[in-house]
């Protein structure tokens, strides 16, 4: 499994931001092979991001082509380049069976 973590500063105030991410809630639960995706509320001002956990380096590379993809920057106000890390799992500390959906 790859894992991304996406970290990015929006001009969007938190209740916008929450909106936009439930708007397309439905278009990450049908990109195929994603896994799961948090939505995360960082630490600092007007920090968010999403930890991702892809079935593969493929269907991630998939995703990036695509008009999801592409809107990111645009449908969240983000300010600047979102930061963005990308690894691949060693070994899961529960089953996969057992992660909340």
């Amino acid at each position: 499994m790859i894992v991304q973590l996406v970290k990015f500063t929006s001009k969007l105030s938190e209740d916008e931001v929450t909106k936009v991410a439930r708007d397309r809630e439905q278009a990450y639960r049908d990109t195929p092979g994603l896994i799961q995706k948090f939505y995360i509320k960082l630490g600092a001002p007007d920090t968010y991001g999403g930890f991702l956990i892809w079935d593969s380096a493929e269907s991630l590379a998939a995703f990036r082509d695509t008009e999801l993809a592409r809107t990111i920057p645009q449908a969240y106000g983000v300010i600047g380049t979102p930061e963005v890390t990308v690894g691949e799992t060693m070994f899961l500390l529960r089953d996969a069976e057992l992660m909340p959906a």
